[in-house]
């Protein structure tokens, strides 16, 4: 259940590279225990945006904050670890098992002796793969090596999770996996933010979703919300999402 009090809050963000402008002033408020979505065309800034909150893309303006309080996860090893990134690109080690991965990402969290082997053991079976363990991750399916690199991401409990396309390439079986994951976690009190090209999964997961298109933010509010904005109270997010960014192709 959303409670009213943000847990992060973005304010007026300000990213360029060289000369173009990639965020040109997006500000939102997310919720503690809420699954926020951050949708767009490709180019439209959410990465960056993305980027930004995760600590990757520091010389940036604006101000991010968490519960109040300014939050640079690129500048604070505390920060750093309120926050879980989960990257499109896999960040696992093939020559490694599931659970060596694990270990690893637990031991760089700061996460020691019996609290490790428990974060470990619950982050398994978070994945579905407490009996793949002992596998090398080069064994993996594109779906086992997706849900490993989720629970790697939230291995330390962290305040913020980032997720960043998770399902992209998964079979329907691990997307199913990874949305149930999804939804458990929130009720634990954990606040995602999720990136994805499929309106029909931010329609299905996030509480909210933010449209962003070239650099700004088009609209934020639950998928009705949007529809009843945009005139179409019927509409589904796809619909809305084409109204609101155009249907010219974004090859770039």
């Amino acid at each position: 259940m959303l409670q009213s009090t943000a847990l992060v809050s973005v304010k007026n963000l300000r990213y360029s590279y060289g000369q173009r402008v990639a965020v040109g002033g997006v500000s939102f408020d997310v919720a503690q225990g809420e699954i926020f979505g951050l949708l767009g065309p490709n180019g439209a800034g959410k990465t960056t945006t993305l980027s930004c909150l995760a600590g990757l893309l520091g010389a940036f303006e604006g101000e991010l904050e968490m519960k109040g309080q300014r939050y640079r996860p690129g500048d604070s090893v505390d920060d750093r670890r309120r926050l879980g990134l989960v990257p499109q690109e896999l960040a696992l080690y093939d020559d490694l098992t599931g659970r060596e991965n694990l270990v690893f990402f637990g031991k760089i969290n700061g996460i020691k002796g019996v609290d490790l082997v428990q974060a470990v053991d619950k982050a398994l079976s978070l994945a579905g793969l407490a009996d793949r363990a002992g596998d090398r991750v080069k064994e993996y399916s594109g779906g086992m090596k997706r849900r490993l690199n989720l629970a790697a991401g939230d291995l330390h409990s962290p305040s913020l999770l980032l997720l960043d396309e998770p399902t992209a390439g998964v079979d329907p079986q691990s997307r199913n996996h990874i949305f149930e994951a999804l939804r458990a976690l929130r009720t634990q009190g954990r606040t995602i933010i999720y990136t994805t090209h499929y309106m029909e999964e931010a329609q299905r997961l996030c509480d909210r979703v933010a449209i962003i298109n070239e650099g700004l933010i088009a609209a934020i509010g639950t998928a009705r919300e949007l529809a009843t904005g945009i005139g179409k109270p019927e509409a589904d997010l796809e619909d809305v999402f084409l109204h609101l960014t155009g249907r010219s192709l974004r090859d770039r």
